[in-house]
């Protein structure tokens, strides 16, 4: 594995950027992809303090400028290249008015960046995919929890623009990897909630869940769950899984456990005794009649006291992963964000 060079596309995400960590730790070069190379300088400011020799910094790790909506650069960029990640993808807070806007980069993005692998002889592709891609279904009576088989029905109502984009753009990857280049060696690696504590102060949604809870934004807590996962985990499975060929062809849950809002609630002040976390939860008729006068809220209303369980067993088996506590996680989110002023 040593000296391959990596293609990751999205290194300026909160997950890219723990991405690259582990794989410049397992000495590979990583070529990271930016829509603006001024985000360079803090992607090695985000790294540098992590790595053994920081000096090794400009020899490992460069930039090439891609964009998921035009077509100008991918080849280059895959010259000389033996790995594809590809982890970049929208991921809003808030439902957009356009679906298409959010739907169309996610896919096209993805067909992008396989076909330009393809083309180039890069064989090996790693997605970065989502349990939401696998939750909005219904599962059958004499089943709870949900496994890498299942798959996101378009038509569920809890299939807002985001879970969408994740299905459609991980369903494009299996069609070009299955039938138009069957060359490439395609695994998804499907996260929950991401959590864990940032690289830098360059975050994105799901750690501002976190931050929102800090800062009481919400008088009480609408009845939500999600599976949950340690940013560094899911990391560490996009860099196993290069290693392993059992992984080809296979699909991998990210997740450690099933948490409600108010159990990351309870998360976040038992980290923080200081501070007065929110923790009381709202009846689901308040939120709905909320949902009245406030847009916002309605994409939720589908999934209020919805639990997903879901199974790490074949990430157990396959990548040997012990997953860290996703309770702990989320504590060590708001420690960071409370040693760094953002909370």
């Amino acid at each position: 594995m040593d000296q391959e060079t990596v293609l990751l596309t999205g290194i300026t995400g909160y997950i890219g950027k723990h991405v690259a960590l582990r794989l410049l730790k397992a000495g590979l070069r990583v070529r990271g992809s930016v829509r603006d190379l001024d985000r360079a300088e803090e992607v090695r400011r985000a790294l540098r303090p992590h790595l053994r020799d920081p000096d090794t910094l400009p020899d490992m790790l460069e930039f090439v400028t891609l964009d998921l909506n035009r077509d100008e650069g991918w080849d280059e960029a895959m010259a000389g290249v033996d790995i594809l990640m590809h982890t970049a993808s929208p991921f809003p807070l808030a439902e957009p008015r356009d679906a298409a806007s959010l739907i169309r980069p996610a896919v096209e993005g993805t067909e992008r960046a396989l076909r330009a692998a393809a083309r180039a002889g890069v064989e090996r592709v790693i997605l970065t995919s989502s349990v939401a891609a696998i939750l909005s279904r219904d599962l059958p009576a004499d089943r709870e929890v949900f496994t890498e088989d299942d798959w996101t029905d378009p038509a569920h109502p809890t299939a807002g623009a985001y879970v969408r984009s994740k299905t459609e753009a991980e369903r494009a990857a299996w069609r070009i990897a299955g039938t138009e280049a069957p060359a490439l060696r395609l695994t998804a690696i499907n996260p929950g909630l991401v959590l864990g504590p940032p690289l830098d102060r360059n975050f994105g949604s799901s750690v501002s869940i976190v931050q929102r809870l800090m800062r009481g934004t919400d008088p009480m807590l609408p009845r939500l769950g999600f599976a949950a996962v340690d940013v560094r985990d899911v990391a560490e499975m996009h860099l196993r899984a290069i290693s392993r060929p059992e992984t080809e062809g296979r699909r991998y849950i990210a997740a450690e456990r099933f948490m409600w809002f108010s159990d990351l609630a309870a998360a976040v002040q038992e980290a923080l005794p200081d501070r007065r976390i929110k923790e009381r939860v709202a009846p689901d008729m308040l939120v709905r009649a909320m949902a009245l006068f406030d847009r916002s809220l309605r994409p939720v209303l589908p999934t209020l006291g919805r639990r997903t369980d879901v199974s790490n067993a074949r990430a157990v088996a396959d990548m040997d992963m012990e997953f860290m506590d996703a309770r702990e996680s989320a504590a060590e989110t708001a420690l960071f964000l409370s040693a760094t002023g953002v909370g």
